[in-house]
């Protein structure tokens, strides 16, 4: 995730590595020219006045404007709220790691190290591990209806996550059988070591379950329409200068939504992402200072 001030204007209106222009740029030329065809072909070959013909087109291409822009707005919104909801889940992990690591400082003896190392290394390694578990293909196949024999190791029943949770569960049973937890302290320790794998399976929801084909699939479509019978609505009235018009209304609309399937899946290396890396090395780096 890109760090960034944002009152600088100057340094915003640059163009960096994630801006969608470096990905639109083909097509944004592709429907520059095809603007610029279909008014050479409608003044020059096919002699079509400004009529009623032209009208209707403006009106149509007015109303789907506004339906357009409300799809869009909804499409951002949601994606933006599986992006704020994995955020929100990370910021539980480090709190729940930093409350797992005072409580076992607090319960265990000071002169018990072999314990208190073996979760400080837990706790760190499990953020690593969901981190891993979440970048993998596999993960976000996981709900998928079709076979993916290309991924390879498709094994469902080796869950890392998972593994590390029951690590840190079985030693604090363990830690009770031995008479260093009593069961009172063993309850209070519960209830944070539970929430790890509650987390892992929030963030595996938004991994896993995508926003609805069809529903994707209709917004490009309906931009696709739009933007390619826009020029015959609009060459009329303004002329050659309806090019880069056009050209900047496909660039916005196809931007929303490449920004839309970027953000949708928080779990990743792209620019936008969660930095998880960066959360894990700061969970990992707190349980070592309250445990060692």
């Amino acid at each position: 995730m890109k760090a960034y001030d944002s009152h600088n204007w100057f340094r915003a209106l640059a163009i960096h590595k994630s801006d969608t222009f470096r990905v639109l740029w083909p097509a944004v030329i592709f429907v520059g020219l095809f603007t610029a065809g279909a008014g050479w072909l409608e003044t020059n070959y096919f002699h079509i006045s400004k009529t009623s013909y032209v009208n209707n087109l403006t009106v149509m291409h007015s109303l789907l404007g506004f339906a357009i822009s409300m799809l869009l707005v909804f499409r951002t919104n949601s994606a933006y709220d599986r992006w704020w909801e994995g955020r929100k889940l990370w910021g539980q992990l480090v709190n729940v790691s930093r409350n797992t690591a005072i409580k076992i400082a607090a319960m265990l003896p000071p002169d018990d190290s072999k314990i208190r190392t073996f979760y400080a290394r837990l706790i760190g390694e499990f953020a690593a591990e969901l981190r891993r578990h979440l970048l993998l293909e596999k993960t976000r196949m996981e709900m998928d209806s079709e076979p993916h024999p290309e991924i390879p190791d498709f094994d469902q029943s080796k869950h890392v996550p998972a593994q590390v949770a029951l690590l840190m569960q079985q030693r604090a049973v363990r830690a009770h059988r031995e008479g260093l937890l009593t069961g009172d302290q063993l309850i209070i320790l519960d209830k944070e070591l539970v929430q790890y794998m509650e987390i892992c399976g929030a963030c595996e929801r938004i991994k896993n379950t995508p926003i609805p084909y069809s529903y994707s699939s209709f917004i490009k479509k309906f931009i696709v329409v739009y933007v390619f019978t826009l020029p015959f609505g609009v060459a009329f009235s303004l002329g050659y200068l309806a090019i880069p018009v056009v050209m900047f209304i496909f660039y916005v609309m196809a931007s929303l939504e490449l920004i839309a399937e970027e953000i949708e899946d928080p779990f990743g290396d792209d620019p936008n992402d969660l930095p998880m890396k960066r959360l894990a090395t700061v969970i990992g780096q707190n349980a070592e200072e309250i445990l060692r």
